[in-house]
């Protein structure tokens, strides 16, 4: 009996067994990079219509040029690697044959449609006929690939498309693990391979893995035999492969908790697939999110033990993986379900095993100068499970959180952690309460064992929660489909002939219920549950009496609310109906139930105030609030007197709208900008973010700001006729896009006040030309509308900025000589070398600088000004940077210049030039990029 009889007899046998399912046979071989395959394809015709050709996923093709979505995608989470990448390290379809016919067209699309001879009608069947060979990519791109020597396959082999009403849309691959190819049986033959071969595929037969499955087929390739787990749950064998080397310390760990999570998530889903495979890719991708260890410098901070870790992180991975097999399911739609489900079963197990866990972990024990200063914070009391409520509410207090149901494709990497697991997984943990969670997992197990390996229908599967919730879960329906600003607030309560009567507010038309904890003095708590109306507002609520002390509403993020801050009421003392204020040392995470203020000691230095010791007063957080305010004094060591500066603003975050945030604030601040002479500032200010999609990096702010300033003269200044009080109104547009590639910045500016009307324009533009090798380029404008100024106070700089607005941290304020002059700020006219005088009409002036070797740039600026009265003149300088830290930390030596050849001059030490821009929010906005 020939090779051929046996696949068809194979395929036949296999259709017979599994109906309409669509079947894959392929023999392959791998060497040098090679991926050589002969394949066989059975497709059923599913969808309502009749085809005339079929679809064919190509999804290698994403990995060979720069024009594709997957490296726009890597560079939007700003990695390099694709787009620099090397030929050799791409990969590409080779050849195609179907049906013994040559595909010579389209080979470089990731959507290759394949002529059919008859129409396919709805329930038939066609059988394909493949040859291929494709060159595989290196792994460091995805995960997938080559990872010489070994190699992980995922989304390699060609495949029809399964979601039969998009096969008119061009699909493309991503590497977000959505599912391209689901509920199709495979029957993959590597045994012309001379390595060990792996797959979340059944091993039928030595390197023949052969059955059904709900996602994308993985095959591992190894020089070595991995690690691989056995163990019987309910009298069943269950495998799980390890796609990676297994330290002997780690083995012990697994073969102790793996038991203890697979019954675990048995009892929970009803059934475990029969094989798992983790691959490094999905360790990496699926392990526990807040848990790793701190490291700085040669210390290290474990916040768990490393077998606490271990088990943490396989329970996730581990349950993602089960959950993404539960259904045939197009995952960039459906994301939310089987990742909601898997963090449900996540806060179970914690609540199970690790209730007594804190946030924190073993942190909140380390010592500085043997006191632990952590033990004192309230971010250090919080249980490990309020982490799901925490991240949602990080994101969302920044409105940068999306609708639940977005398209997988669309959600920021933080938002597929925040909002499509930990809030989903927040919400079924909520209805869990409602209904009773013996009940809601009765619910889950039910319909997981009807509805196992057909393609799931997310609408059928919130009816069915609906029903069985007793109709408190319908709200979800409509709730995942926008940005929700759900706030439920306990406004006053009354005692009433041994009742209470508590008034609680909703601001929504959502029936969405709630959970009312009452506490009394000993500690005892009782829990209410009540379903609410369609009508937004307030309504009462009565219970007995039982000497309640404290009533709270959705504790411990039980629902992922808008503000929590609202959620407590105390029945008892001074602070009945009211919240008790709390002054707290450091920032930390604010208590819902206090009306805290932080406490933080400052330390700051200028030239004229000397050391300034003082205390910030504010009630900035972990998780930021709309009104926000800061009081700072200091006490100046130069001038024996107190100084300081106040901010308060008020921002304004509507969940769909076009902007984003709208901010009012006002702020104030006397410091001394001269020996003995002290500015005074009052300012007020509207910034409005525009909106913007939270996986770009772009971002658009209208800014309009006054600010009075009053400052003290000295007598030469007073000759002169200098400004004491000046007002100065600013109307700005800002136009940011912080792509890893391509930086750009836009900035207008009309600045007016009582003596001239000065029009400002900047853009700058950094391309990384090459891997961490950048070219920059900033271009400025300036021009005096009107100037009817008394002086040069408010001209334009060409190499150093009049700080009239006190708006650049500069060290030496007034400094003209020495060490202090020296310092350099990156506006107007941006000259690194000194170039005498300042522009009281219009200036041009451009900015280069490039990388060179190492730590060294080089630089140059070039420009035209013009004085009244005078005639326009050219300016120009060049020079080497060093950058210590870059963006923060730089210096620039001066080399040649429209003064002649500077480090000719006998004072060449005192024009060198310096940057000193330690700003910790660019800091954090810099690590940020790429997540939100």
């Amino acid at each position: 009996m020939t090779k051929k009889v046996i696949i068809l007899l194979c395929i036949v046998v296999n259709l017979f067994a599994f109906g309409q399912k669509d079947s894959i046979y392929i023999q392959a071989d791998l060497s040098a990079r090679i991926l050589h395959v002969k394949q066989k394809i059975v497709y059923h015709n599913t969808s309502q219509k009749y085809l005339s050709q079929i679809k064919l996923l190509n999804l290698v093709a994403a990995y060979q040029n720069r024009n594709t979505k997957l490296l726009k995608r890597k560079l939007e989470d700003r990695k390099t690697d694709l787009y620099y990448a090397k030929k050799d390290e791409e990969g590409q379809l080779l050849y195609l044959v179907v049906n013994n016919k040559p595909v010579t067209q389209n080979l470089q699309n990731e959507n290759i449609y394949i002529p059919l001879e008859n129409i396919l009608k709805t329930k038939e069947a066609t059988t394909l006929f493949l040859e291929y060979s494709m060159k595989i990519p290196s792994a460091k791109f995805t995960g997938y690939g080559s990872g010489n020597p070994d190699y992980l396959l995922k989304n390699f082999f060609l495949v029809t498309d399964s979601f039969d009403k998009e096969n008119s849309v061009d699909k493309h691959y991503l590497d977000i693990e959505e599912n391209f190819n689901t509920n199709t049986y495979y029957k993959i033959d590597f045994s012309s391979s001379a390595s060990y071969i792996q797959s979340n595929l059944p091993e039928t037969d030595e390197k023949i893995f052969e059955g059904a499955i709900n996602d994308d087929v993985e095959i591992y390739i190894s020089t070595i035999k991995n690690y691989q787990f056995q163990t019987e749950i309910n009298g069943k064998k269950h495998i799980i492969d390890f796609g990676y080397t297994v330290s002997e310390e780690e083995k012990r760990n697994l073969e102790f908790y793996l038991p203890l999570q697979l019954k675990f998530l048995k009892d929970k889903i009803g059934f475990l697939p029969e094989k798992i495979f983790i691959s490094q890719v999905s360790k990496k991708k699926n392990d526990f999110f807040g848990n790793d260890d701190i490291k700085f410098w040669k210390f290290k901070l474990q916040l768990f033990s490393d077998a606490e870790k271990i088990d943490m992180d396989y329970f996730s991975i581990i349950s993602q993986e089960i959950a993404d097999q539960l259904f045939s399911s197009n995952k960039k739609e459906n994301h939310w379900v089987s990742n909601g489900l898997k963090t449900y079963w996540e806060m179970q197990y914690l609540d199970k095993f690790y209730k007594n866990y804190k946030l924190l972990g073993n942190l909140v024990d380390y010592k500085i100068l043997g006191i632990k200063p952590l033990k004192y914070s309230f971010v250090s009391k919080l249980n490990l499970n309020e982490r799901y409520g925490l991240g949602y509410q990080y994101i969302m207090m920044q409105n940068l959180d999306q609708k639940i149901d977005e398209n997988l494709e669309l959600l920021s990497n933080f938002n597929e952690i925040a909002i499509s697991k930990f809030e989903t997984g927040t919400l079924l943990n909520f209805i869990s309460e409602k209904m009773g969670k013996d009940n809601f997992e009765s619910f889950i197990k039910d319909y997981i064992e009807k509805n196992k390996n057909q393609q799931l229908d997310k609408e059928d599967f919130l009816n069915q929660l609906a029903m069985h919730s007793g109709y408190s879960s319908t709200f979800i329906g409509n709730y995942i489909q926008k940005k929700m600003r759900v706030n439920f607030k306990v406004k006053s309560f009354e005692r009433i002939d041994n009742q209470l009567h508590i008034k609680v507010s909703k601001n929504t038309t959502e029936n969405i219920p709630f959970k009312l904890k009452v506490q009394d003095s000993t500690g005892d708590e009782k829990i209410y549950w009540y379903d609410t109306n369609d009508k937004k507002g307030e309504s009462t609520y009565v219970i007995p009496d039982t000497d309640v002390n404290k009533i709270t509403i959705n504790s411990n993020y039980a629902f992922p609310e808008n503000n929590f801050r609202d959620n407590y009421l105390y029945t008892k003392g001074i602070f009945s109906n009211s919240k008790k204020i709390k002054f707290k040392i450091f920032t930390d995470k604010p208590n819902p139930e206090y009306n805290e203020i932080f406490y933080t000691p400052k330390f700051n230095w200028n030239n004229y105030d000397k050391f300034l010791f003082g205390m910030k007063f504010h009630n900035k957080s972990i998780i930021e609030t709309p009104f926000q305010y800061a009081l700072t004094p200091f006490y100046s060591t130069g001038t024996q007197k107190l100084v300081g500066s106040a901010m308060a603003s008020y921002r304004f975050q509507p969940a769909e709208s076009f902007f984003r945030s709208l901010t009012f604030s006002a702020s104030s601040a006397i410091f001394h900008y001269d020996f003995d002479l002290t500015y005074r500032r009052f300012g007020a200010g509207i910034s409005m973010a525009l909106n913007k999609n939270p996986r770009s990096q772009i971002g658009r702010n209208i800014l309009i700001s006054y600010n009075h300033f009053d400052r003290d003269l000295s007598q030469i200044m007073q000759i002169k006729n200098d400004y004491s009080k000046y007002n100065i109104w600013n109307f700005g547009f800002v136009y940011s896009e912080n792509n890893v590639i391509v930086e750009k910045y836009l900035f207008g500016n009309l600045q007016t006040m009582e003596d001239y009307q000065k029009l400002t324009a900047e853009s700058f533009y950094r391309w990384e030309f090459a891997k961490n090798k950048k070219l920059s380029l900033r271009f400025f404008g300036g021009l005096f509308i009107t100037n009817n100024t008394r002086n040069n106070t408010f001209n334009l700089g060409i190499s150093r900025v009049s700080n009239y607005s006190f708006s650049y941290n500069l060290l030496g304020q007034s400094a003209s000589t020495g060490f202090l002059s020296q310092q350099f700020v990156l506006a107007e006219g941006g000259f690194k070398s000194f170039i005498n005088g300042s522009v009281n009409q219009w200036m041009v002036a451009s900015n280069a600088d490039m990388h060179l070797w190492k730590m060294f740039n080089v630089y140059a600026d070039a420009g035209f000004y013009k004085n009244k009265s005078r005639d326009p003149k050219f300016i120009w300088d060049s020079g080497v940077k060093l950058k210590v830290i870059p963006d923060f930390l730089e210096i620039y030596f001066p080399i040649q210049s429209s003064l002649g050849f500077e480090p000719g001059f006998k004072d060449y030490a005192s024009r060198i030039r310096y940057t000193l821009n330690f700003n910790l929010g660019a800091v954090v906005g810099y690590f940020r990029r790429g997540w939100f």
